[in-house]
């Protein structure tokens, strides 16, 4: 798969790229990564990317014609029309299920907005998808676009050390999407707070029993409304529910 990242920082991808976990599946090419400077697709003397918003008010507005250049060139590369994500406030919330599509799809160009916005006749000529990662504001979508990779990127064959990683993951609708169990390692005892003694049992089934319980209480204190989809989804069984009864 291949994502094209359309960017005015494109040098604040290099590190993401080339550190962590992340990076077998973008130095291995499973995911590759391309990355466009808006200002090369800019005309004039000061390669300008901004400009005032009609109708007056604070902040700079994206310029349509250099954002709809780059798109096109990039567009030529490509065998097949990608799909063109804007990160947004007003996007649709990025969540497993939408990074699970993206890890099997063909990949995307990911446009990385800033000042107070983007010229909407662009978006309403060439964004495809809208993306938000959570209800706050940042510079720029950059971050966001480096999230969305990471999320991808550690979905790919062979990336994580243990193929399972993922599957137990926090939210995984293909588990039961729920929060995850908390997790001990050495030492046994660390500032007199000692690891729980089913965890040091070796007996599985009741370790497996342990973490259930730890999952469900975690996700019905912090984060309901998915105990909610779970039940709807009929991801949870009796003795779970015997379990949510008591707390």
């Amino acid at each position: 798969m291949r994502f094209d990242v359309v960017t005015l920082f494109p040098e604040l991808f290099a590190p993401f790229l080339t550190v962590g976990v992340g990076r077998r599946a973008f130095e291995s090419g499973l995911v590759n990564v391309q990355l466009s400077n808006l200002r090369d697709f800019a005309e004039g003397l000061y390669r300008r990317v901004d400009d005032r918003p009609f109708g007056g008010g604070p902040g700079m507005v994206m310029l349509a014609e250099p954002l709809a250049q780059c798109v096109q060139s990039l567009q030529q590369q490509r065998s097949h029309t990608a799909p063109v994500v804007l990160f947004s406030p007003i996007g649709r919330r990025l969540c497993h299920t939408e990074v699970a599509r993206w890890a099997q799809s063909d990949g995307a160009i990911l446009v990385c907005g800033r000042y107070e916005g983007v010229d909407q006749r662009f978006i309403d000529r060439y964004v495809t998808d809208q993306i938000s990662v959570g209800d706050f504001v940042l510079s720029g979508g950059e971050v966001a676009a480096m999230a969305l990779l990471d999320a991808v990127a550690r979905l790919q064959p062979g990336v994580l050390g243990d193929a399972q990683s993922h599957v137990q993951d926090s939210f995984n609708p293909a588990l039961d999407g729920l929060l995850d169990c908390p997790h001990y390692t050495r030492p046994e005892s660390w500032h007199d707070a000692a690891v729980p003694d089913v965890l040091l049992s070796g007996h599985h089934q009741h370790i497996a029993q342990w973490r259930r319980q730890q999952s469900l209480t975690l996700t019905q204190r912090l984060r309901p409304d998915l105990i909610d989809v779970a039940r709807q989804r009929g991801a949870l069984t009796a003795a779970d529910e015997a379990i949510l009864a008591t707390l």
